[in-house]
């Protein structure tokens, strides 16, 4: 009988399946998924008969280069074609970049746990940094992790997950300057359509050694699995020899380019979002034994005494949020739902905490 264990690689062996539960529940705010699916006009415009033309060709593969989604991105962005690259969600890209340029990768903690795990996978080196009290980079440990250990990768999500605040733009841009020679810095903005910061792609131009990360994931489009990198088109060119062939299918092409085209019904969700964040915060801030902590993404972070059992009880009251324990002990996180699904889940917190 053949050994399998026997036969692993050595980093494969200590690692876990990344594990997405899904938990039957009436209000689900665990995943930073956007409440807001396809809007009906671009239900109707999937009916059209250029999109049943799509439907009928599905024996053929899809668009290689993504070409017509790329003008799109191309448009809205204000970037060059050549500086776009596809990739079906961000973890495919991040697992392109890290099999083109290696390790060791470093990337602060806690932060996007796929950086650790597909590093670990393709057997590079991790490099863990901690962020500091007010969960920002810590400018007096990276540059002499840098120095001595010399990554080729920096993963740096803002807004960044779990912690949801924007990392200083100057500690970023001194971690940018000084690796200009020697790293590759990827500021993974997953989560920027919610944020009060510009972001960085207006720096793309003068610094070759930037790559900026965006996806349609958050803002509606989860199940299409549709992400793209910015970057030098040198970076571009080099990371797309190890792209999978037809890497985006037909179906989220096309729904994706329709989703694009209708920018006032994505902006219209967006600004929801934002709404409701700033009223779930201050809500969470007026529940006694709650700190919420302030967030530029579609969640928030929250701190209480006993979140397991604090976890639990919503559970039983249908509402499902994210336990972080392990990754910030003590915490919670929920994604920011509709103005409906966020009154029921403060109702619920206040029942359990005995707030009014």
């Amino acid at each position: 009988m053949i050994n399998i264990k026997g036969l692993l690689r050595e980093n494969i062996k200590p690692l876990k399946a990344y594990e997405a539960k899904e938990i039957p529940c009436k209000v689900k705010l665990d995943a930073n998924e956007s409440p807001y699916g396809i809007s009906s006009k671009l239900l109707a415009n999937l009916g059209s008969p250029k999109s049943q033309r799509l439907f009928g060709a599905l024996n053929r593969y899809p668009d290689p280069e993504a070409k017509f989604l790329k003008k799109l991105i191309s448009r809205d962005l204000g970037v060059r074609l050549e500086n776009i690259l596809h990739g079906n969600g961000s973890d495919e890209l991040i697992y392109y970049l890290i099999t083109t340029f290696g390790g060791p990768v470093l990337y602060p903690i806690p932060t996007f746990s796929m950086y650790g795990i597909i590093a670990q996978a393709i057997g590079e080196r991790r490099i863990e940094i901690p962020l500091n009290e007010e969960f920002d980079l810590d400018i007096d440990r990276i540059p002499g992790a840098i120095r001595k250990e010399r990554p080729k990768l920096i993963f740096l999500s803002s807004p960044n997950n779990p912690t949801g605040n924007c990392f200083s733009s100057d500690r970023i841009l001194k971690i940018i300057e000084s690796t200009s020679s020697l790293s590759i810095v990827v500021v993974d903005e997953a989560y920027q359509p919610f944020s009060s910061k510009k972001g960085f792609l207006p720096l793309l131009k003068d610094y070759k050694n930037l790559v900026v990360m965006r996806t349609l994931s958050k803002i509606g489009l989860a199940g299409l699995r549709v992400g793209f990198l910015i970057a030098d088109a040198g970076i571009v060119n080099e990371v797309d020899k190890v792209r999978l062939p037809f890497n985006l299918n037909s179906l989220s092409q096309a729904v994706a380019i329709e989703a694009l085209k209708d920018r006032k019904t994505m902006k219209s969700y967006i600004n929801s979002i934002i709404s409701e964040r700033e009223r779930l915060f201050n809500e969470l801030a007026g529940v006694n034994g709650i700190k919420p902590y302030p967030s530029e993404a579609n969640f928030i972070l929250f701190k209480t005494e006993d979140p397991d059992r604090i976890y639990k009880g919503l559970l039983k009251k249908g509402v499902l949020v994210r336990n972080m324990k392990g990754v910030v002990d003590g915490c919670l996180r929920v994604t920011v739902g509709t103005p409906e699904e966020n009154t029921v889940f403060i109702r619920a917190l206040r029942q359990m905490l005995g707030s009014k």
